[in-house]
């Protein structure tokens, strides 16, 4: 750290620590996962305030080898497969991943959509649709994504305006600490619907991409070596980014308990009755207030994802990749950009709700997580890939209690969803 971050105050020594974890927490709370959560205090109250206070530590351990596999290795977490794994797993991997990824970002460009809709009801939400997905493709290829990124962070903190809701309206204390310390279960299709939803939004499989690859960014752009104060930082910062983004999701549960779901609406099918959780802070501005959450979140959590599927694809192919470079440098990287942005603006007219599909999106994520999850604990618990950085006992722990939490919910909604 240079002279002049050892004489800022600790706020902007702090600040000057947050980086790739930050920015991951930031676009995990994407119009993906306000849906999801908005849902889910709608249908189920306080019911599911837990998932919040449980999922922390899952997500900081899984986030947390991820940017330790791209520190050490200095490859991403699908170079680092394709170099050690036979290619049927990278292949399977990929499989897995680029259709909810690709899903993911349609369902983002179509809630962003229909948000500019609600705001000006004259224009179609597919135009705003294709002038989003121009803007954001744009952006990505001619503005370096790092300094945009900070831009878009101050967008999403309209996401803090959940937090206020439950200050401004009567609140039962004792019942929100209840349900947040206490775990309940109903045993049906839509409960486990809600909480395979809520895991695959917020432990989502391309973050574990994203978080390795901009590790590997980071480390070259500042020509880090390797050590235990440069792991301390990245703990540092991811413990941070998930810490921002599971405050964020458990304070729209609980406006959407205390707003929707006492007023009587329990399902939540378009981004009218979404915003309507936002009405005791900002009145008849509550339809702007969530509109600007939604699309600062798509601008930020859109490249986030595109990046990702394009990462995987140039460490599979052996192409030149970075956000670092120019698009002529990396041809094949940007182009990937562009193709799952364009497909993903397809997804916008096959006649799904943006809502649904936004909810869809988690829970297909919900449903493929564990088997990345088991493949990044099997990487850093080898030590000819991880050598002194391999897993500790406690990663190995938490990280097995994320897989086998993510595997039982998701069995459980296929379960019920089979009708037992």
């Amino acid at each position: 750290m240079s002279r002049g971050s050892k004489e800022a105050g600790p706020v902007r020594r702090f600040w000057r620590i947050l980086g790739p974890g930050l920015i991951t927490g930031a676009s995990d709370d994407d119009p993906s996962g306000i849906a999801t959560y908005t849902q889910a205090g709608a249908q189920f109250g306080p019911q599911l305030l837990w998932t919040a206070l449980v999922t922390y530590p899952l997500m900081v351990c899984i986030q947390e080898m991820c940017a330790r596999i791209g520190l050490v290795t200095g490859q991403g977490l699908t170079g680092t497969i394709k170099k050690h794994y036979p290619r049927f797993v990278l292949y399977g991997i990929l499989l897995f991943s680029f259709p909810s990824i690709t899903l993911n970002i349609g369902a983002d460009i179509a809630g962003m959509g229909a948000v500019g809709n609600l705001l000006f009801p004259g224009v179609p939400p597919f135009l705003f649709s294709i002038a989003f997905t121009v803007l954001i493709l744009y952006s990505i290829i001619f503005w370096p994504y790092h300094k945009i990124a900070m831009v878009l962070k101050w967008l999403c903190i309209s996401l803090f305006s959940y937090v206020v809701i439950p200050f401004l309206i009567r609140t039962d204390w004792r019942e929100v600490l209840r349900n947040t310390v206490l775990p309940s279960f109903t045993p049906d299709r839509s409960y486990f619907m809600a909480l395979v939803g809520i895991l695959g939004t917020t432990i989502s499989p391309y973050l574990f991409f994203w978080q390795a690859s901009m590790e590997v960014e980071e480390s070259h752009e500042n020509r880090l070596i390797v050590d235990k104060n440069i792991i301390g930082i990245m703990e540092t910062d991811v413990r941070s980014g998930m810490l921002f983004t599971n405050i964020v999701f458990y304070f729209i549960i609980l406006a959407a308990y205390l707003v929707l779901f006492r007023a009587g609406v329990h399902s939540i099918t378009t981004v009218e009755e979404a915003a309507r959780a936002l009405r005791p802070l900002a009145g008849d501005l509550a339809y702007v207030l969530f509109a600007l959450g939604v699309i600062g979140t798509g601008f930020l959590a859109i490249p986030v994802l595109a990046g990702s599927i394009s990462y995987m694809m140039a460490e599979t192919f052996g192409w030149e990749e970075g956000l670092d470079k120019k698009y002529y440098e990396a041809p094949g990287f940007y182009l990937t950009m562009a193709v799952s942005l364009l497909v993903g603006l397809l997804i916008h007219f096959i006649g799904i709700s943006p809502v649904q599909a936004l909810i869809y999106t988690a829970v297909l994520y919900g449903i493929t997580a564990p088997v990345l999850i088991a493949m990044i604990l099997h990487i850093c618990n080898n030590r000819k890939i991880m050598g002194d950085y391999a897993n500790k006992g406690w990663s190995n722990s938490i990280g097995l209690a994320t897989f086998l939490m993510m595997a039982c919910s998701a069995a459980a909604l296929i379960w019920y969803g089979s009708g037992h």
